[in-house]
């Protein structure tokens, strides 16, 4: 069973509907204009985490890069997509993080993928090679960009991990 993780940018009204009555949420992942607002992250938020963190989610959970995936804001505790509940971002949040993601650059990134140290630090899914650093690095940039069109509209984002 695979663990993917998905981003969704929302303006802030929808936002507030969800977290009034997170029945909305599910019901907005039914439709498919979401689609335009959506990445999925696959299996590499993991190996993102660590690269920016050193870490594992397992122990990045206080370092606040982890926030781009896994803010400890939950939308319904109650909610399960299969890994937990969905976790949100405010606008304001979004632009907060957007500006340190911003400032990274993905060669910095790429010197430290190490799938012998990801392997040791059990990041999912599991690295075995050098060769998998480019996907890694390239889902980082959609990440990035992902992030600087949310800030860009004011909107918030919700992540899913199923």
């Amino acid at each position: 069973m695979s663990m993917l993780l998905y981003l969704i940018r929302v303006d802030e009204r929808t936002l507030h509907s969800c977290l009034e009555d997170s029945s909305h949420l599910e019901a907005m992942l039914d439709r498919e204009e979401l689609l335009d607002r959506m990445i999925d992250i696959d299996k590499a938020w993991d190996g993102i985490l660590f690269l920016l963190t050193g870490s594992s989610i397992a122990g990045c959970t206080e370092h606040p890069m982890s926030r781009i995936f896994f803010s400890g804001q939950a939308v319904d505790e109650r909610q399960d997509f299969g890994y937990g509940p969905a976790h949100y971002l405010r606008p304001q949040q979004v632009a907060e993080l957007q500006a340190m993601l911003a400032a990274i650059e993905p060669a910095a990134l790429q010197a430290r993928f190490s799938p012998a140290l990801m392997t040791e630090e059990e990041v999912y899914p599991g690295w075995d090679s050098d060769d998998e650093a480019d996907g890694l690095i390239e889902a980082f940039r959609d990440v990035q960009g992902f992030y600087a069109a949310a800030a860009a509209r004011d909107e918030a984002i919700i992540s899913l991990l199923v």
